[in-house]
């Protein structure tokens, strides 16, 4: 930890980082709200391990933090990006996340790609609902985590009361399992009364690291601070110990033996990498000139001899092609190759770039491996398996991508030219082809439906919308086939603000948003009747066709059935499916705004031909009258689609969820608990009414709800509002 007192080895700006073993590997994602500081903590820590200059910059130009033209516009992470920096020989590849709800898929993705998190926390913010539940997924897994507070420089930053704070929210059952490993050191307060944080204090070690020459210098406490810390580190030292595989430590300690520092590093060590204790730390950016941010050697240490090796991640389930599960070593270099793409990516210069992990075996340039799909064909991924040569190997950094030979198991690395590979796709040998389990990534349920500007982007908008959803999977791509709309699924407004600025300036195509139409049907609310007569002589060949039908209202879901019941021969038997064609063509088109009619019986009861102008054609002409007249002579309900939705959300919000749905017209069917301090919540919606709910239920829960929906049936829509929708038919007519 940050106590050792121990060289390091920063790795040199400018060369790209190779691991040779999966020991000397540590993955680590950061995770946090939006504006927390994940990003200025890793340019923070790539300064002090020597990866950029005193500038921040790289040597070859840019910062660590020059990704996408996107984020430098919004002032915002939305991407999943690599860092790797070096310090004391481990390679660290740092993950870097978005923290805004709309870009949950990318979190998911480095929570896949790494061993550990860091869940960035700011002092002056505290912890929001998405971080709460982020964390609860990562305890789910049981991936070893530990936090770091930031924005110790704000006026009203506490951190003894954040760190409370942590351990209310993250600690559960056991808040000692939430302690600090440092507290921090403050200077003169300034004119505005504010002292800031100039060192850290050791619990542990009682050694003091102050930063205040922009270069972390040890020594030893004062007599007169001494007491200050003894609260704060015999609680640490209580909580490390409660937690140690040497059962007789507690016992030894309560008996007034005095434990060594080592034994009690050794054992935190331990119990972080278990994932059962999550030692609280501070950090801050490295004043201009300086050599290090504060705190960021304690990081760094931390996670070099805390946070786990790949070889202590147990594999995701890996099976053959044809579903028998497979067994592999964790980690083997020599073994199999198992890899993953976590990400994808388009560079104007190289093309597609794939971030990969390492599970098993050695990837290296130009070797033909097999590419497998990742079952999300219902999002517009189609599954496949094909064999793709490798490109070349790279370590991103900034902008750049700086070449290595080889990635072994448990390493991260970019693959440039898998032109078929998409996120979530396994390589494995082509002679050997194998399949991960894929991660679960959220529905997207905000849609968006777009269509081209122009005909020359309606030439470039199928290969674009193929590559935006190639690069996210949590977008889902719909061709609707009954309102005809191209629709894109997302996760909220600012993932479709960026699937729309991607299209508009990475693939050249440009589109216009237009309002999402749902999907209504058409039904008959009582029996009726109608006559379709079709007679035109207009000289040879004439066009004769009646025939009499009676449609009738079936309970919904029955489709359209059709009945002859023709006596006599009034209509000749060959000419009888051509009316029935004739009916459904029109049912298809519907009989009052313009929506499939569904749900009745149509009868044809009697009806007339001539024996030389009767023809196929005329009598589905006569077919088709005859349905539009019955629709004349009787109300014609709308169908709406309603979906049952399910919303998980925390007690406090309950309420103000079950009003909301019931301002949507919806039916609450009932809640149940889940977990402490949870709710299912279950209603029937009508779809008209939760085209927003994404955005809307996010506000409302203040992020700390989702929700997922499923189509139940059609059901008659309020004849106030079906009245607007026949207006605004009537009007596009």
């Amino acid at each position: 930890m940050g106590d050792k007192a121990q060289a390091h080895h920063p790795g040199a700006a400018g060369r790209a980082l190779e691991a040779d073993r999966p020991a000397s590997v540590r993955n680590v994602v950061l995770v946090g709200h939006s504006g927390s500081g994940k990003t200025t903590l890793v340019e923070a820590l790539a300064l002090t391990t020597g990866a950029v200059n005193r500038a921040g910059r790289v040597e070859d130009g840019g910062t660590v933090s020059d990704y996408d033209e996107i984020e430098h516009r919004q002032q915002r992470s939305v991407q999943l990006s690599l860092v790797p920096v070096e310090w004391n020989g481990i390679k660290i590849n740092l993950l870097d996340t978005p923290g805004y709800a709309d870009f949950v898929g990318e979190l998911r993705a480095g929570l896949r790609a790494a061993d550990a998190a860091l869940f960035v926390v700011s002092a002056s913010d505290g912890v929001d609902g998405s971080t709460r539940m982020v964390w609860e997924e990562c305890a789910a897994v049981g991936m070893p985590r530990a936090i770091v507070i930031t924005h110790l420089e704000s006026a009203r930053a506490d951190f003894e009361e954040m760190t409370r704070t942590c351990a209310e929210a993250f600690g559960g059952d056991d808040p000692d399992a939430v302690l600090p490993l440092y507290l921090p050191l403050r200077g003169p307060e300034g004119p505005d009364g504010h002292a800031p944080v100039t060192g850290l204090v050791g619990l542990l070690t009682q050694k003091l690291f102050d930063y205040t020459t922009g270069e972390r210098k040890e020594s030893e406490p004062g007599a007169d601070q001494l007491p200050d810390i003894e609260e704060a580190r015999n609680r640490l030292i209580e909580g490390i110990i409660a937690e140690s595989e040497d059962e007789t430590l507690m016992d030894r300690y309560l008996g007034g033996e005095r434990i060594d520092v080592k034994t009690l590093i050794d054992d935190l060590e331990r119990a972080v990498a278990r994932g059962s204790f999550f030692p609280v730390l501070a950090a801050a950016p490295a004043a201009e000139g300086a050599k290090q941010g504060l705190g960021t050697v304690e990081l760094l240490e931390l996670v070099t001899g805390g946070c786990p090796t790949p070889f202590e991640h147990a594999l995701p389930e890996v099976s053959t092609i044809d579903g028998k599960r497979r067994e592999l070593t964790p980690c083997d270099t020599d073994g199999p190759l198992v890899a993953e793409v976590v990400k994808t990516a388009s560079d104007p210069y190289v093309g597609r770039v794939s971030l990969v992990r390492v599970f098993s075996g050695t990837l290296r340039p130009d070797q033909t491996v097999h590419v497998s799909g990742h079952g999300l064909a219902d999002r517009g991924h189609e599954d496949h398996d094909v064999d793709e040569k490798v490109g070349a190997l790279s370590m991103p950094f900034g902008k750049q991508q700086r070449p290595v030979t080889h990635a072994v198991a448990g390493d991260l690395v970019c693959v440039a030219k898998l032109g078929r590979a998409e996120t979530g796709d396994t390589l494995s040998a082509k002679d050997d082809p194998l399949l991960m389990e894929p991660w679960r990534m959220p529905d997207p349920l905000l849609p968006l439906a777009i269509q081209a500007h122009s005909k020359p982007d309606e030439d470039k908008l199928s290969q674009g919308l193929a590559r935006l959803v190639a690069e996210d999977p949590t977008m889902r791509l719909e061709q609707n086939q009954d309102t005809h709309q191209v629709v894109l699924w997302c996760l909220g407004e600012a993932h479709a603000d960026v699937a729309l600025e991607r299209l508009r300036n990475r693939y050249g195509v440009q589109v216009d948003v237009v309002p999402h139409r749902v999907s209504l049907r058409e039904t008959f609310a009582h029996k009726a009747s109608g006559r379709g007569r079709h007679v035109k002589q207009s000289g040879g060949h004439g066009q004769y066709a009646i025939c009499e039908i009676e449609v009738e209202p079936l309970p919904g879901g029955s489709g359209i059935e059709f009945v002859d019941k023709v006596v006599g021969g009034a209509v000749p038997r060959q000419f009888i499916p051509s009316v029935e064609k004739g009916v459904r063509a029109q049912a298809a088109k519907g009989v009052a705004a313009g929506y499939p009619l569904v749900d009745v019986r149509i009868t044809l009861l009697d009806g007339k031909a001539h024996s030389v102008d009767s023809s196929d054609a005329a009598f589905q002409t006569a077919g088709a009258l005859a349905l539009r007249e019955a629709a004349a002579d009787t109300r014609i309900h709308l169908l709406e689609p309603v979906a049952e939705v399910s919303v998980l959300v925390g007690d406090d919000y309950v309420g103000a969820v079950m009003s909301d749905l019931s301002g949507r017209r919806g039916r609450v069917l009932g809640t149940e608990q889940v977990g402490a301090g949870r709710t299912l919540v279950r209603a029937e919606v009508p779809e008209f009414e939760i085209g927003r709910y994404a955005v809307d239920l996010r506000s409302l829960s203040h992020g700390t709800a989702r929700f997922d929906r499923s189509y139940v049936r059609h059901e008659p829509m309020p004849p106030q509002i079906a009245e607007r929708i026949r207006e605004l038919a009537d009007e596009t007519v």
